[in-house]
């Protein structure tokens, strides 16, 4: 049997390729789980969350507090 550079080198070269290849499959998968949570969310990603004046303005417009309630609020915020 004659072995030549590249049959010694052959079989080292499979072994690579193939954890490349479990690599790449494992980062495709990741990839997609990411992107399936990106269009899950809305493409908004996390939200921020309201500053407790825009609370207080929305309670005001919709009536729950009085107007003295907003005001005396609002310079406690400010």
């Amino acid at each position: 049997m004659q072995f030549g550079m590249m049959d010694s080198y052959g079989n080292g070269m499979g072994y690579g390729m193939g954890i490349l290849g479990l690599i790449f499959w494992i980062l495709v998968i990741i990839g997609l789980v990411f992107l399936i949570k990106y269009l899950w969310e809305g493409g908004q990603g996390k939200r921020e969350q309201e500053s407790a004046l825009e609370i207080l303005k929305k309670k005001y417009a919709r009536g729950e507090i009085s107007k003295e309630e907003f005001e005396e609020k609002k310079k406690d915020l400010l």
